[in-house]
């Protein structure tokens, strides 16, 4: 039987964590004494001789042999009882630090899933805004490559009209077939043109290019954040285990790393770099927006502005062509008048020579009538020499104004001739006048206007 004493000294021992099997505490092992088997002597008075009762006197085990056995039995059950008491108490502590460590063990691994979790939401929440930011900034280039189509189209009309004016001043006439200061300005203009479409050309294909590569990144950050939500249900799910779960089961293969596997840094630095790439080009795609809104700025302006110097050119010509035809309209007045004098004045000449006929015709005839005078009668008086002097001063006359016939004449051929030239100038003037106030400034009223150039 145990010893109450001992007993209660080994229940008052302080609780400490073991860490491996203690060791048993017995008595100290030692050799029983050996046997010494005597065989009793007759020697007493009451002793017999004989052998009959040998058989009970030998093999016998002494009365402090018995005791002692006994008390080697009691000794043993005894520390047997304490040992297995310490067991119970070192396997009950052993089970209670046990069931310790594994709350604690399971309180840490759901903390650390729970900071886990708090890391995967931070990516997630960073990529889809980034995601966002990356689908509504190519939303805003999409509008703005719109506004770069539109704008090309619309400098379709302008070019037309600059070649349709160049080839409709191709008819004017000569003199004013000149390569003048509209001519300049309207070859100026279809270079312009010609230059901006190529920039809208090239700037459609950049704002392409970058549309695409947004799609891109972005597509890279929805298969993170895709694999961000997932490995976040997944410990979300991890973290609502407990030991009172139903769905819970063994499996020893899972506690090993995948060789695959990633390491906390590289995790984050795999997000970091995916934000960071779509943040770069999410800035170059706001600085090509900025730059195609100064781009259709700059070119609507530009645009306007040469329009406005070809239309100046346009109307100080048709002014200097209404002026010179206004001018040669009057000097073709003043030549029709000039005409109708010298016609007149041909007229009073061509009767001025017919009204010196009959006074020639008079004063030869008188000469001649008096040169059948007889004789001496035939005298060279005074009155002969007055009729020769009169007829020589009527054929001076008449010569005189012969002369002045031809020159009228001549003149008045002058005079039709610049009429001519006046009246074929004034229809080219006019015709001028048609192409470039009728045909290319009221082409020109269908000029786009600077919004319409500007791609809205």
């Amino acid at each position: 039987m145990a010893d109450p004493a001992g007993s209660s000294c080994a229940m008052a021992q302080p609780s400490v964590l073991l860490t491996k099997e203690p060791a048993p505490q017995t008595v100290p092992a030692s050799d029983l004494p050996m046997k010494v088997y005597e065989v009793a002597l007759n020697t007493g008075t009451d002793s017999s001789s004989g052998l009959a009762t040998a058989g009970f006197r030998i093999a016998k085990y002494l009365p402090t042999e018995w005791h002692l056995h006994h008390s080697e039995l009691y000794h043993k059950a005894f520390a047997s009882c304490e040992q297995a008491e310490r067991d119970r108490a070192e396997s009950k502590e052993l089970a209670e630090y046990a069931a310790a460590a594994a709350q604690r063990a399971q309180q840490d691994s759901t903390a650390a899933v729970g900071h886990r979790l708090e890391d995967i939401h931070f990516w997630k929440s960073q990529l889809q805004k980034e995601i966002e930011d990356l689908d509504a900034e190519t939303r805003l280039l999409a509008a703005q490559k719109v506004r770069l189509e539109r704008a090309l189209d619309a400098t379709e009309v302008p070019y037309a009209i600059a070649t349709d004016n160049l080839q409709c001043r191709e008819r004017r006439q000569a003199p004013d077939l000149v390569c003048d200061e509209v001519e300049k300005e309207l070859l100026k203009e279809a270079d312009l043109i010609r230059s901006i479409q190529e920039l809208l050309k090239r700037t459609l294909i950049q704002a392409r290019n970058q549309m695409r590569i947004n799609r891109e990144h972005k597509e890279v950050c929805e298969m993170d954040w895709s694999d961000k939500v997932e490995t976040y249900n997944i410990d979300d799910k991890c973290g609502r285990y407990s030991n009172q779960s139903t769905n819970t089961q063994f499996h020893p293969t899972s506690v090993k790393f995948e060789e695959s596997a990633s390491t906390p840094e590289t995790w984050a630095k795999f997000s970091h770099d995916n934000i960071c790439r779509a943040e770069r080009e999410k800035l170059a795609s706001i600085n090509l927006r900025d730059l195609i809104d100064n781009i259709l700025h700059d070119t609507s302006d530009d645009m306007r502005k040469q329009c406005a110097a070809v239309n100046e050119a346009f109307a100080k010509h048709c002014e200097e062509l209404h002026d010179t035809k206004h001018k040669l309209e009057h000097n073709l007045k003043n030549i029709l008048k000039e005409i109708g004098y010298q016609e007149a004045n041909i007229a009073a000449l061509k009767q001025a020579i017919r009204d010196k006929e009959a006074p020639m015709k008079v004063a030869q005839t008188r000469l001649y009538d008096r040169s059948f005078r007889p004789n001496v009668d035939l005298c060279r008086d005074e009155a002969q020499f007055r009729l020769v002097s009169e007829v020589e001063e009527l054929t001076e006359s008449i010569k005189s104004l012969k002369k002045r016939l031809l020159e009228s004449e001549q003149s008045l051929r002058n005079l039709e001739d610049t009429r001519m030239n006046l009246e074929k100038e004034i229809a080219v003037k006019a015709n001028s006048i048609f192409i470039d106030k009728q045909k290319c400034m009221a082409h020109r009223t269908r000029y786009p206007v600077v919004f319409k150039l500007a791609g809205y």
